[in-house]
């Protein structure tokens, strides 16, 4: 049963850095609109050597955590209990203290992802492109086993990332093929693109976007729109963002941690867009 809007109960982000992260600022515009008065939601600076002991100090009234770098898979030794998503690609962003006792991870991210897609029109895909390595690469392609029915063509910059890439096509069961970074103005005309890489990083492919591009994905948020972004959207393409994708996988573990469902998207989302213009 849910816990009463009265009920005091906690949620938090954790991570290093964490000054920066906007989940204080949608979680908490979404205990608002539920009408969960006695709930808050805070951020921690939190390593991985700090982790055990910060979860081993915490009460009966937590609810949940969100997890962000580097402690989304240093969580897993720690918890009862992981979902096949997160186990998909060993990574953990969401953890649920349960009625029973029982402390469980969950990936949000690649539901988030789907989910964020399909808002804007992207149901399925034949091939998709991208751009970038590592884990948010490797959630890409977990939530492109959701929706591509074909190739994956992941353009990275050297062979031991490329063979990672591989590896994990192999384990999530999707077609990836890898590329050198320097022929990553290909991956522009796929039908989806997904960029993955840290902020400035494709601002030289803004030159190459082609007159008629499909649906660009990128994860980042700030500093929005990237290059590439703005590019896109000018010559007419589909562009799904970063905060896109941080509320909706927040959406989701708002519905976790709270047992209140749905979440109130559009309230998160006004709350993201508006502490974004804020900065």
């Amino acid at each position: 049963m849910p816990p009463r809007a009265t009920d005091a109960r906690r949620a938090a982000v954790l991570g290093q850095p964490i000054a920066h992260s906007l989940s204080p600022v949608l979680h908490r515009a979404a205990y608002a609109e539920l009408g969960l008065t006695g709930w808050s939601y805070d951020g921690f600076e939190v390593d991985e050597a700090a982790l055990p002991g910060f979860l081993e100090k915490l009460g009966p009234e937590w609810a949940g955590l969100s997890l962000t770098m580097p402690l989304k898979r240093a969580v897993i030794p720690l918890l009862d209990e992981i979902s096949e998503t997160a186990a998909s690609v060993d990574a953990v962003n969401t953890v649920v203290f349960t009625e029973d006792g029982r402390v469980r991870g969950d990936n949000t991210d690649i539901p988030g992802m789907v989910a964020a897609l399909r808002e804007h029109g992207v149901e399925e895909v034949d091939s998709a492109a991208i751009l970038g390595a590592g884990a948010t690469a490797s959630s890409a392609l977990a939530a492109l086993s959701r929706i591509c029915t074909g190739e994956v063509v992941a353009y990275v910059r050297s062979e031991a990332r490329a063979a990672e890439m591989r590896e994990w096509g192999r384990r999530l069961d999707v077609d990836v093929r890898t590329a050198d970074w320097s022929d990553a103005a290909r991956a522009l005309r796929a039908p989806l693109v997904i960029a993955t890489t840290p902020a400035g990083t494709t601002d030289a492919l803004a030159a190459a976007v082609p007159e008629r591009p499909a649906t660009l994905f990128d994860v980042l948020y700030e500093p929005w729109p990237t290059e590439l972004a703005a590019r896109w959207s000018m010559y007419g393409g589909a562009v799904v963002g970063g905060l896109d994708l941080l509320v909706h996988q927040a959406v989701l573990q708002v519905e976790q941690m709270t047992g209140r469902a749905p979440a109130p998207l559009e309230a998160m989302r006004r709350a993201g867009e508006q502490a974004l213009a804020a900065r």
